[in-house]
């Protein structure tokens, strides 16, 4: 083999590597995790975000983010391996080796928790770690195996993003950050039981004690109407704590009224297709929301 295609076999190499470990910190969710910092950050002050704030606070939670779902990805790699959704991931393929994966969170998360705790503030930093404990440990290792009410209380740490990027502006936890916490929070369940449902044989052959696994999918159509109606309620509090205006108002009402018509036609008339359609729409329902919600604050000042 000449130098040159062994320099490109072994950049090649290194490209599949790379590649692999970005896979494990689940880009996607990631993304939309610091989407929701960042909206915290903003929404946070009247004015502009310091940009040492903005960048290092950026920086650092969606590192620790990341770390958290190696460490997801560590603990549920059996799991994974067993899932036609999850199969193609790192450690079920063999491309990476636990030892690997402990290594490279540990470095990213390290890493992440050192920016913030230098360039932010130590509030934000010990936020982030108490996130990264109940997602990667509380959630992952303990709830999810254990109850079908695993994503309700595992939810918590999926709806600090606003709260970590509220701190990091302020230095503190102020009302409208835990709004935005509630706000997530109560996305969490409908949001996951509705994939749950189109996937509860992969579920169920893994072992893993989703809502319609344990309790059967009328049970669950129900509450994912039920959890639907409540995150409607919640979507509503910024307007009625005069955090935003019209305009967000006008968004929320319009969003909540199309994802309450996914939740009620999952109830009254059950496929699959429809419930995969409804947990995609919650994603873009989550990501809008959010948007509105700045849009609103901007346009206020």
């Amino acid at each position: 083999m000449s130098s040159e295609l062994l320099r490109e076999a072994v950049s090649r190499t290194w490209l599949d590597r790379a590649r692999s470990f970005l896979a494990l910190t689940k880009p996607r969710v990631v993304s939309l995790i610091v989407f929701t910092a960042v909206i915290g950050m903003l929404l946070a002050t009247p004015g502009m975000v310091p940009l040492q704030i903005l960048f290092a606070a950026t920086a650092g939670i969606a590192l620790v983010a990341g770390a958290a779902a190696a460490i997801n990805c560590l603990v549920e790699q059996k799991i994974d391996a067993r899932m036609r959704r999850t199969s193609w991931r790192p450690l079920p393929r063999g491309e990476l080796t636990a030892l690997e994966t402990v290594v490279f969170a540990g470095a990213v998360g390290g890493f992440g928790l050192w920016l913030l705790a230098h360039f932010v503030n130590e509030l934000t930093m010990w936020l982030t770690l108490a996130t990264f404990v109940g997602y990667a440990v509380v959630y992952t290792v303990i709830l999810k195996p254990l109850t079908p009410q695993n994503i309700v209380i595992g939810g918590a740490s999926g709806a600090m993003p606003p709260v970590l990027g509220w701190a990091a502006v302020t230095g503190q936890v102020g009302t409208e950050a835990l709004l935005l916490f509630l706000i997530i929070f109560a996305w969490t369940p409908p949001h996951f039981w509705a994939l749950a449902l189109y996937r509860t044989e992969e579920y169920a052959k893994a072992g893993v004690p989703m809502l319609p696994v344990t309790h059967g999918r009328d049970y669950t159509r129900l509450q994912v109407l039920l959890y639907t109606l409540i995150l409607f309620g919640a979507s509503l509090l910024p307007y009625v704590v005069r955090m935003s205006g019209w305009l967000y108002l006008a968004a929320a009402i319009a969003l909540g009224l199309v994802y309450i018509g996914y939740a009620v036609r999952i109830y009254v008339s059950y496929s699959d297709k429809l419930a995969r359609s409804c947990f995609r729409y919650s994603i873009v329902y989550l990501s809008a929301l959010f948007a509105a919600l700045l849009v609103d604050h901007f346009l206020a000042f």
